[in-house]
């Protein structure tokens, strides 16, 4: 079984020779991969000095760094941490073991600190927020779907798209997972402050309005028909909201007499039943894209799989 450990770092020469060390000692046998996200500091060259194979990646951003590892590097699983000491790699192990015993496509670390600096109360609440909101509009989902520390399959890998470019990565992880009803696995993990010298990337608002509008995104594209419903829907309730007054003076009167409002109320209407049938259109269309993304997904051998040898 060959296991790659991926971290993704951005200037974190404050922390990057010990997540390695860690790493190495709780994952003897995996090859530990350093991508360079532009740093500015000496997180390259303390990578290689502690036996990191190091590649850098220009275009800045995680989700950047993320489509890089899954297209250059070939394993059987792949463990992804952060290069900032947070992620407890004693805990890899237990990731390791349960995707391949139990032939799992992911396994997420659920992040449970006890330093209140490692997880500011902000973030905890944005992340139930969030997770609350995928559980709604996918029908499931993670305790912790921004846990950077995970466990992949090679056919995961190899079969995710990875679209985005920054932090919403993860979210889009979750829901490559949930599509395509991979089988799936969470496990409790320590989570750390960073050393002193390491500093956050994580922007609180910019980031989270970027995950905010990757969720909606996802929830248009992966499903169509609810999204289209739901806006025919609210289009029709205004379009009839604005007809009732005209009903009632056609029925007192006889006459319409407020002509712009009926117009924009035949237009709502028309709008509405385009939007409705647009939705089952791009269902359909969608349905076929995931056929495809399925097959190419089961074209790889599970986990633990004999072929896999």
């Amino acid at each position: 079984m060959r296991v790659a450990v991926l971290l993704p770092c951005y200037n974190e020469e404050a922390a990057i020779a010990d997540t390695i060390a860690g790493f190495r000692q709780s994952l003897p046998g995996a090859t530990i991969y350093v991508f360079d996200n532009n740093s500015k500091d000496r997180t390259v060259e303390i990578a290689r000095q502690h036996g990191a194979v190091v590649r850098s990646v220009m275009h800045q951003g995680k989700g950047n760094v993320v489509r890089r590892m899954f297209a250059d590097v070939d394993a059987d699983v792949y463990v992804m941490a952060d290069g900032d000491l947070t992620y407890d790699p004693v805990a890899a192990p237990q990731l390791v073991q349960k995707l391949w015993g139990e032939q799992l496509d992911m396994v997420v670390g659920t992040r449970h600190h006890e330093q209140e600096e490692a997880y500011r109360g902000g973030h905890v609440l944005g992340n139930k927020a969030f997770t609350g909101l995928l559980t709604w509009l996918f029908g499931r989902s993670f305790s912790d779907i921004f846990s950077g520390y995970r466990a992949f399959s090679r056919r995961y890998a190899k079969s995710f798209p990875a679209l985005s470019e920054g932090f919403e990565t993860e979210t889009e992880m979750s829901v490559h997972a949930l599509e395509l009803k991979m089988p799936v696995g969470e496990i409790a993990t320590k989570y750390g402050a960073r050393p002193e010298g390491s500093e956050s990337k994580l922007s609180t608002f910019r980031d989270g309005w970027r995950i905010l509008k990757t969720i909606g995104t996802l929830f248009r594209v992966e499903q169509p028909r609810a999204f289209y419903g739901t806006l025919a829907f609210a289009i029709q309730l205004a379009a009839v909201l604005l007809a009732v007054p005209l009903f009632f003076t056609f029925f007192e009167t006889g006459q319409v007499p407020r002509f712009p409002t009926a117009i924009l109320v035949t237009g709502m209407s028309v709008v509405a039943v385009l939007t409705f049938f647009a939705g089952l259109i791009i269902s359909a269309i969608t349905r076929q894209r995931r056929e495809v993304r399925r097959l190419a997904y089961l074209a790889i051998p599970a986990p633990g799989d004999p072929k896999q040898d």
